[in-house]
């Protein structure tokens, strides 16, 4: 490797750690004010608005708007997918019925901003003095360009579920006590959705969901699936199928819902016992690779700087 080649490589790799440190500070202070709004939202009592936004400029308008067309003429090509990509983006919090149209014109801009990425980068492989190592920024967009918008759902996917089991138990108590103190199932929902609408705002919204099919004339059981691959968890599968078989079988539904409430309890203890288990191991990579260092370097430093001074003498 050359010193054109290395000085070019070098110019990349400090243009792609400026860009994802901007990038990510910007992100962090976005997600710092949007959390700061809302808990703001919450101590003064208002609604917080779960999977929406504030009005957007004219510009932001216009390129959502291009970007739902491009996704329209996507989603005719492959209609097959359609309910499929639907049902990801309701588990990952999106619940528009222009989500999935949004996310598969995302996907195509991602896979055109990679081309023309790629394009800009082949004067670099193809030059004078260049080499193979040039690949690896367009390699880096495609990966980027195919994984992204999946990996955004999936990160997204996984933090709704966190709050998913972390709410379980504490929805299935507050319904255990609204069935004991003597309200219907149905009534015990539409009272929890009020309780958890403030600790799990994302959990409430698929509550309200269940309260509307179920007042619409849904049968029990179907309401319950549905909720439950929503959610897309373990935790209310079970409880969907616990609660057809109490239904057909004529089991007192205080006692069961009792039972289970037990389970998750316990179940949500074990995993705070588990990643408390786990921490130790995990602190050891950060305690190898910065802070003996530093503290080798500590105790170390001034017994090296005696020696050398006497040696100098």
């Amino acid at each position: 490797m050359d010193a054109v080649q290395l000085q070019t490589l070098l110019t990349w790799a400090a243009a792609g750690l400026i860009a994802v440190g901007l990038g990510g500070g910007l992100f962090l202070a976005l997600r710092e004010a949007r959390l700061t709004a809302r808990r703001r939202a919450r101590l003064a009592g208002q609604a917080v608005v779960v999977s929406g936004a504030g009005a957007p400029s004219a510009a932001v308008s216009g390129v959502m708007s291009g970007v739902k067309r491009l996704g329209d003429r996507m989603a005719i090509q492959d209609p097959a997918q359609i309910s499929t990509i639907r049902q990801r983006m309701v588990q990952a919090g999106w619940y528009s019925r222009e989500a999935v149209a949004i996310y598969l014109g995302a996907k195509a801009v991602a896979l055109f901003a990679a081309t023309v990425a790629t394009v800009l980068v082949l004067p670099l492989v193809v030059g004078k003095g260049a080499g193979m190592i040039a690949l690896l920024p367009a390699a880096g967009f495609a990966l980027a360009a195919i994984l992204g918008p999946d990996q955004v759902v999936k990160a997204k996917r996984r933090k709704l579920e966190l709050e998913y089991m972390e709410g379980f138990p504490d929805l299935l108590d507050l319904l255990v006590a609204s069935v004991e103190a003597g309200l219907s199932l149905d009534a015990a929902v539409n009272r929890v959705t009020d309780e958890l609408v403030r600790r799990y705002p994302h959990l409430a919204e698929h509550l309200k969901f269940l309260t509307l099919e179920l007042r619409a004339g849904r049968a029990r059981k179907d309401a319950w699936a549905s909720f439950a691959e929503r959610l897309g968890i373990e935790e209310a599968r079970s409880l969907a199928t616990m609660l057809r078989q109490a239904e057909e079988m004529g089991t007192s539904l205080g006692e069961t819902l009792a039972v289970f409430s037990d389970d998750m309890r316990a179940k949500r203890m074990l995993r705070a016992e588990e990643k408390a288990m786990a921490l130790p191991a995990k602190l050891m990579v950060p305690l190898i690779l910065f802070i003996f260092p530093c503290l080798m370097g500590v105790l170390m430093l001034p017994a090296a700087y005696r020696i050398s001074q006497t040696l100098m003498k």
